[in-house]
């Protein structure tokens, strides 16, 4: 037997191993957790937005400083502007930790993880009217 185990206590031993590997062992519902909020931290463009920035009258230099550039851009037979924001997010996430004890028992290890994935999707659509100027706007929203 080695001269490490002879001068460590049993009971020292134990609670060593047992904490390590208490620490080292997270379960699955707290990665997904930890996943998910990364996904929702990401800066985004959102309906809230659209609502709190986005009125008729505004000018469309306004709507590209509140939104960004359009994806589409359309004009009617007066031509008058509609402009298409189509945005489709995919999130995937992993999160894992791996856990063990490594002392004089052989070793023993594990881990845990998860994966998320989540889609948005959110289409904006902005009508103007002949000087520019935000006519009117509707949006549709979805995640899954």
């Amino acid at each position: 037997m080695s001269s490490l185990v002879k001068t460590i206590p049993y009971p020292t031993l134990i609670l060593t191993v047992l904490a390590s590997v208490i620490t080292g062992c997270q379960n699955t519902s707290y990665h997904a957790g930890q996943t998910q909020r990364s996904a929702d931290n990401a800066e985004r463009l959102t309906v809230g937005k659209v609502q709190k920035e986005i009125r008729p009258g505004m000018s469309s230099a306004d709507v590209i400083a509140a939104l960004g550039s359009p994806n589409i851009v359309t004009t009617d037979e007066q031509r008058r502007e509609s402009w298409v924001y189509d945005k489709i997010a995919t999130t995937a996430s992993y999160s894992r930790s791996e856990g063990g004890v490594f002392l004089l028992l052989g070793g023993v290890s594990g881990g845990s993880g998860a994966a998320t994935t989540t889609q948005r999707t959110l289409t904006i659509v902005i009508k103007f009217d002949e000087n520019q100027k935000v006519k009117n706007f509707a949006y549709h929203s979805s995640s899954f």
